[in-house]
């Protein structure tokens, strides 16, 4: 039996991590024996399968800082993964390496090693955060380097969605060869969770038309865009009263902007009058997850250039119509019109949307058919799994 290590720095609660597990799953569905090391593992605050042994995680090296007095959160993050890296190549045997989101780590796992490293690319590191002084520019000068020269160094390349792919040809200056493998969703453990979602399960709302917002709560999420389009439909819909937004999503208390734009959002919400309409959940199960999505009107993903998006899959495998940004990864995986609406980022143009599902009951129904549909045949977690097979195979045969 082959063995792959999978590598990352904190298995909390999102779409990455939801990722990583999902490959986990896949590859031991295929037959191979699959480890996740990490430097963090809370198991208050992660995925079931992380914690009731579906997979084997290890979770060493977490006394290593996160920051140093508030900064350099990127550069603790490039060390945590390197020391963990070093520990993996010394004392770990495995047949294939795998990486996300730190690609510091790769050079370190090939030393004097002939195993092959994949790094599965989310979006460049290095656009994720702004340089709005010139020593934070010094500072990241060489950690841009460090990434692009790392991400060159992996043996395979995999990407999430055609946007991605061209993010990282135009970003990197190293010719860096990618292949998109679109994130999947477990459809079996979907359909055997949503079967034990009881109605006593149901998120108590006594609207008729329940819109949810499911995201971490990271002001670049653009939350307050769904507040906003909520802040319209008080002023043009005449069943206002009969409709009620959740926000739903990520929230360590660790991490200082997750505290402080959850406070906004609910200061946000009192100062457009709203809060009575809206509710706030954190951190939910899988399983309140799954009466969300079966008990909502439509889902409200409200991010731009988002690098794939997970949410809207998930959403539209449950049947759940999706209004979106229309740009980055819902471009790719939300068929405007069809499946949901893909609009600009601006609260009129999603409450627009929102009052088409209030004034025509079917289009959810409909809409909700569509997606599930396109889900299946994009999407499926076999094409997913097969596709990581093949990966897998020809690397150890080129050993």
């Amino acid at each position: 039996m082959s063995k792959i290590v999978i590598l990352h720095p904190d298995l909390g609660i999102g779409g990455a991590e939801r990722l990583m597990i999902d490959m986990a799953l896949a590859l031991i569905d295929k037959g191979y024996e699959v480890i996740i090391y990490t430097s963090h593992h809370d198991k208050n605050h992660c995925f079931s399968e992380t914690k009731d042994g579906t997979i084997n995680v290890i979770s060493l090296f977490d006394w290593l800082p996160r920051q140093l007095f508030g900064r350099c959160f990127a550069l603790c993050a490039f060390l945590r993964m390197i020391v963990l890296a070093i520990y993996i190549r010394l004392f770990v045997e495995a047949d294939i390496f795998i990486a996300d989101q730190v690609s510091l780590c790769i050079p370190f796992l090939q030393f004097l090693s002939s195993k092959k490293v994949v790094f599965y690319c989310h979006y460049p590191d290095l656009l994720l955060t702004e340089r709005d002084t010139v020593l934070k520019q010094i500072y990241r000068k060489p950690l841009d380097y460090l990434e692009g020269w790392s991400t060159a160094c992996a043996d395979k390349i995999f990407v999430n969605s055609q946007f991605t792919l061209k993010v990282v040809k135009n970003t990197f200056e190293q010719n860096i060869d990618c292949e998109i493998l679109y994130p999947s969703i477990n459809a079996n453990k979907f359909d055997k969770d949503i079967a034990n979602v009881s109605s006593s399960e149901s998120f108590c709302c006594h609207a008729n038309f329940i819109f949810l917002s499911l995201n971490r709560y990271e002001r670049k999420k653009n939350i307050n865009l769904a507040l906003h389009a909520m802040a319209y439909l008080k002023e043009n819909c005449e069943v206002f009263e009969q409709c009620h937004l959740i926000i739903a999503g990520g929230y360590d208390e660790r991490v200082l902007e997750n505290v402080e734009h959850h406070d906004e959002l609910k200061e946000l919400s009192k100062t457009l009058d709203i809060h009575n309409n809206i509710s706030f959940l954190r951190s939910i199960s899988s399983s309140t997850k799954l009466s969300l999505f079966c008990s909502a009107t439509a889902l409200l993903y409200t991010p731009s250039n988002e690098h794939f998006g997970i949410v809207p899959v998930e959403s539209m495998y449950c049947k759940l119509p999706v209004i979106a940004v229309n740009s980055g990864g819902p471009l790719e995986s939300v068929d405007d019109s069809v499946t949901g609406f893909l609009c600009e980022p601006d609260p009129k143009k999603f409450g627009a949307a929102m009052q088409r599902f209030i004034q025509d009951k079917t289009l959810k129904e409909k809409m909700g058919e569509y997606g599930n549909d396109r889900v299946k045949k994009m999407f499926s977690f076999d094409k997913f799994a097969d596709g990581l097979d093949f990966a897998m195979k020809s690397l150890i045969q080129s050993c």
